[in-house]
This record gives C-alpha cells, structure tokens and sequence, in this order.
C-alpha cells in the first residue's frame, strides 16, 4: 500500500473516495492527474491499493479527499473490497475506446453496492476522451446507463486533464451536500472519518456534466489515456 500526500494540512471533513473499474482504464492517471498533476504515458498495473489525498474548498469548508485506486484485475479482488469499508463516494471508471470494459460496469456495480455502506455517491466517468477518434461508446451510452443506475455521468481525459477536476469536484460537492442535509439532525458532529460516516441517499437525480466543446478541441491534439 503506497500513500501519496498533498499537504497534512487542517480540513473540516474528510471523504474516502474510491476507485473503481477494470485494469487500463486510468484510475491511477486520474488520481495522479487530480492530485499532483502528473500523467505517465508508460503505465503500470496497481499492485493491491494505493492512495492519495487532496483538499479542496466547498462552501467555505476545507474537504479532504482520501482517494484510493483499487486494482482492477480479478486476482486482486480479495484485496481490494476491504477497502470500500468507509468509502462515501466512487468514481465508476471505463475506457469509452474499450467495449469491455464498459460491459463489466454491471459487475462493479454490483461489487459497490455489496461491499460498499449503503448510499455511496457513485458518479460513472468514460475515461480517454482525448482517443475520441477509437471511440466505441457513444456518450449517450454513458448518460443512459447512469440514468439507469441513478448516477451523475462525465467523461474525461487523464492525459490532457479535461474535466478531470470537475469530475472529482463535483462528486465531493454531492457528499457534502447529502453530509450537509443528512447532519441536519445531528449538528454537534463537526468531523468525519473513514470509521464514521453517515448515510448518503442520491435520491432520484441523475446529473450530467458536459466539458467545453473548446476545450476538448484544443486538447485534442494530444494523445491516449
């Protein structure tokens, strides 16, 4: 288990974020992307877990994200659901240049729901949106199976950063929003942490979220993941 770590310092809430999907899909991009700003073109495969934090600012609160990339390959599975203990937000991750793994986001699905607390704030991103030329799911496949699935939707690019902050932005601006509502009735609760969450119900909304056309041609010059 390896941690990353952005600053240590003081925060009002502290969120576990997971991520989840297959093996290629660039978790570990959109982690580095979000957390350092980094990207590296020769990949590697997760071994286990690793994590990284990142703070940001929310209505006036400093939010600590604790963002953990979960291997995506079968044989580490016994390993990695131990982890979604504590986690209040995932973020659902295929490759739009890959059929496969849009087809096993059923599967983890099914994974979150199971081991996952109840009310977990999962938002379905189509990563590599910079391969649009080898894309092989069309976004209005996306958007359908999040409405299905009553999840927010975005489609991003680790390797040139649309909307990679966004992504992770607005699914922290959705837990605390549920936090927010749900800590209505209990106002004496300041903190939390991975050991101490509350239930968080999306409800019935689903929430699409569309880059700049602007910015995905000026980015699309470069190239893969």
């Amino acid at each position: 288990m390896q941690e990353t770590k952005q600053n240590e310092d003081t925060y009002d809430f502290l969120y576990k974020i997971v991520l989840v999907g297959d093996s290629g899909v660039g978790k570990s991009n959109l982690l580095t992307r979000f957390c350092r700003n980094e990207f590296t073109l020769a990949g590697k495969t997760t071994v286990g877990v690793e994590f990284a934090t990142k703070s940001v600012q929310i209505d006036g609160k400093t939010i600590k994200s604790q963002i953990w990339d979960t291997a995506g390959q079968e044989r580490f599975l016994a390993i990695t659901t131990a982890y979604y203990h504590g986690a209040v937000g995932a973020l659902l991750i295929y490759d739009l240049a890959n059929e496969s793994t849009f087809e096993s986001l059923d599967k983890w699905l099914e994974e979150i729901h199971e081991q996952a607390e109840k009310g977990i704030v999962i938002m379905l991103v189509g990563n590599k949106l910079d391969l649009e030329e080898k894309r092989v799911i069309p976004t209005e496949k996306g958007k359908k199976l999040a409405q299905e699935h009553n999840l927010a939707f975005i489609e991003t690019s680790a390797l040139d950063s649309t909307n990679v902050e966004l992504a992770f932005q607005t699914l922290v601006s959705q837990i605390y929003e549920m936090k927010k509502k749900s800590n209505n009735s209990h106002p004496d609760q300041e903190k939390y942490s991975n050991q101490n969450q509350e239930t968080i119900d999306l409800q019935n909304n689903s929430i699409f979220i569309q880059d700049s056309k602007d910015q995905r041609n000026h980015n699309r010059k470069k190239k893969c993941c």
